[in-house]
């Protein structure tokens, strides 16, 4: 299945924020902001899953890439989630 982070660049425009906004709140390396842009796959190997910010989709059916859903609902959750996707692509 092709990944596609389709679901974010909509969540960054109803947020008002652009590209260059979500790495720079949320401190995201330049390389990993450009395998998002190329819709490059972005693992996480392993996480502390979070209710209501995290959870594991490995087993069940779901629309996306990885074994990992986030919920980015604010500029605190995009910093949370900095270092995980800093994490998954230097582990990739």
């Amino acid at each position: 299945m092709a990944i596609s982070y389709n679901k974010l660049w909509k969540l960054l425009v109803d947020k008002k924020m652009s590209k260059a906004d979500l790495r720079k709140a949320a401190g995201i390396a330049p390389n990993t902001m450009t395998r998002l842009r190329r819709d490059e796959e972005v693992t996480l190997a392993t996480v502390s899953f979070e209710e209501g910010f995290s959870r594991d989709v490995t087993n069940i059916g779901h629309w996306g890439c990885g074994a990992v859903e986030l919920y980015l609902q604010s500029g605190a959750d995009f910093e949370k989630a900095k270092p995980l996707i800093d994490r998954a692509f230097d582990e990739n």
